[in-house]
């Protein structure tokens, strides 16, 4: 389906694909941490944190069940001590890296 289809047909924005992909990586973090996992393949929190500096533990806490609630993020614990948990890309969130990347090639060519 393309955007063509939709036109002059949109009711709310909501109920299209557009507004689908919008909901689950929306807002101003999801991307972003996407971006990160997909650089290496397992990621503990506190290194996300690190990487992205300006986000609170809350907030990156609440992006990523968000992302895991939409099934593109993977969360591993390991039962030991300190407790580990890392978090890595599902299969359905590297399907969406093209379009990613197709996001960074306009900004190369925009900037």
């Amino acid at each position: 389906m393309s955007m063509a289809e939709y036109k002059g047909k949109v009711k709310n924005i909501h109920d299209t694909p557009f507004g689908y992909t919008m909901s689950v990586i929306g807002g101003k973090w999801k991307m972003v941490i996407i971006y990160l996992l997909a650089e290496g393949d397992a990621v503990r929190f506190n290194e996300l944190k690190r990487q992205i500096g300006a986000i609170t533990y809350r907030t990156l806490s609440a992006q990523l069940k968000e992302l895991e609630a939409d099934g593109l993020v993977h969360r591993e614990e390991f039962p030991q001590v300190p407790p580990k948990v890392v978090y890595s890309l599902t299969p359905k969130a590297i399907s969406l890296l093209p379009v990613l990347e197709s996001l960074c090639e306009w900004g190369v060519e925009n900037q």
